[in-house]
């Protein structure tokens, strides 16, 4: 029997393929760039037929890379950016417009009309979602408003709708296979989390169709056999898929309810595993699945940073202050602090817990003495004070602090972020071995329906530390810090 399994992980601004064995030793990693499209100011879309191609290409570069033939791949586990919505025609596979990215903000207006309609309860209530532009459900709104207004197309079964994992399942499976997976299925705002079935009564307000919507499975089962896939032969199981950050939660083996992570990729992403308790945040942060395996599923409460490793890639792009992503922690160690600049990174509105839509990045405290270090490092005092303030939502939602914090992501190998983190929080924080956790715990979901794990307490005994960060600043310190932030955030949008 093959011992290895391929772990697709499609991200916002690339897609990383990793092979990885039973002892979760990592054969091969190949990463292809994404393109990103920014057709007006607060729009982000990315092409599918990119998406596609980026999967494609980082699959045949994988392969290429290892040890291995793709024969001895004994199943695909999927992990993916959640909220980005895409449209396809069912006959000819082709998407009828962009995919529009969660990052994009364009339905802020119909989230207004639907808060003023008096909607927003519900949505909290049976979804466990606030309505933001963040979510897929009014980004579907919107491309069916732009190419079946009167929903015909969507009603006849014409058009198919899925968050990205659903897509590559779709063409994994040679158009046979749509399906969704349900912590996919819970960032929709058409999902009832209680019930775990799509809702007539969350999807009617927002005009989408059932019968465009996939069917919803576990995180660990096979959906589907490859079939026409270049670079793979036919009929390797696709056994397991969940969104980005609960692929991170599982990747952490944050089993236990009160076990928390977070993520550091393009936006940061907060996750505590709340057992089978759906618990409705009343400080800012949502209710969401952390997995549904057979017929368990266990709830998270999560809060997101839109802006985290994206602040550090405008830097680089933007500013031209850094050469690489890299770079900026070279940078910033130049100076022992931020010189009291802060930045608040709200370059696509504020997330939870403020959810602010309208706000916008700023800078503030800049004098003469200001340098490009001092930018450096108050940029990554910007992503760690978002994070934060979603600790102190969730902690005060849980009723008490969090007991453990690991980190994982891409800008999770920056020292001196994590260094930062843990002065903020005033808690040790949790590197592991191996940080790219999200492809990780979708290679968990998949092994496990593919018997190459038991259960879940041998998937536990694999996860291993590499670091442990410890705060080093005091509290009255920590206090002024976060004074800063919390004025500066204040005054970056009007409410």
């Amino acid at each position: 029997m093959s011992k290895h399994v391929l772990a697709i992980d499609q991200g916002t601004t690339s897609t990383t393929v990793m092979v990885l064995d039973a002892g979760i030793g990592v054969r091969t990693r190949a990463t292809v760039e994404l393109p990103q499209i920014y057709p007006q100011p607060g729009w982000v879309e990315h092409d599918p037929a990119a998406i596609w191609g980026s999967v494609v290409a980082a699959i045949e570069a994988a392969l290429r890379q290892a040890a291995i033939t793709a024969t001895d791949i004994a199943a695909i586990g999927i992990t993916n950016q959640r909220e980005t919505a895409i449209v396809w025609d069912r006959v000819t596979g082709e998407p009828v417009h962009h995919a529009i990215v969660w990052q994009d903000r364009r339905t802020a207006p119909q989230c207004a009309r639907m808060r003023a309609e008096g909607l927003e309860n519900l949505y909290r209530e049976r979804a466990g979602l606030v309505l933001d532009p963040y979510f897929s459900g009014t980004k579907v709104s919107w491309l069916l408003d732009a190419v079946d207004p009167d929903r015909k197309r969507a009603e006849d079964g014409a058009l198919a709708f899925g968050t990205v994992d659903s897509y590559l399942i779709w063409r994994l499976t040679g158009g046979k296979v749509h399906v969704t997976d349900a912590t996919n299925a819970s960032r929709t705002l058409l999902l009832d989390i209680h019930d775990m079935a799509w809702s007539e009564q969350l999807a009617g307000p927002l005009g989408v169709p059932l019968q465009m919507l996939p069917a919803v499975r576990g995180c660990s089962e096979v959906y589907g056999q490859t079939r026409g896939v270049p670079g793979l032969p036919d009929g390797i199981p696709i056994a397991g898929a969940a969104g980005d950050q609960q692929a991170a939660l599982f990747g952490q083996a944050c089993f236990a309810e009160g076990d928390a992570k977070c993520t550091y990729g393009t936006g940061a992403f907060l996750l505590v595993n709340t057992g089978g308790k759906a618990l409705r945040s009343q400080h800012g942060t949502l209710t969401t699945v952390g997995w549904s395996i057979g017929d368990e599923t266990v709830y998270a409460l999560e809060g997101s940073a839109f802006v985290a490793g994206a602040a550090v890639q405008w830097l680089r792009d933007g500013l031209g202050l850094i050469e690489s992503a890299a770079g900026v922690e070279s940078l910033a160690g130049q100076v022992s602090d931020s010189g009291e600049v802060v930045f608040v990174p709200a370059l696509a509105g504020l997330g939870a817990p403020h959810w602010r839509p309208d706000a916008r990045g700023l800078i503030s405290g800049i004098t003469r003495g200001t340098t490009a270090a001092h930018i450096a490092r108050a940029t990554l005092d910007g992503i760690a004070c978002q994070i934060h303030d979603l600790a102190d939502a969730m902690a005060r939602d849980l009723g008490r602090p969090l007991t453990s914090f690991k980190v994982d992501g891409g800008a999770a190998a920056n020292d001196l972020l994590m260094q930062i983190q843990s002065d903020l929080l005033g808690m040790p924080i949790v590197r592991p071995a191996v940080i790219e956790t999200t492809a990780l715990g979708s290679a968990f979901l998949a092994g496990l329906a593919a018997g190459l794990w038991p259960d879940r307490a041998a998937i536990a005994q694999t996860w291993r530390p590499e670091r442990v960060f410890e705060p080093a600043i005091s509290a009255e310190q920590r206090a002024i810090r976060l004074q800063r932030w919390h004025l500066a955030v204040s005054h970056c949008g009007s409410r």
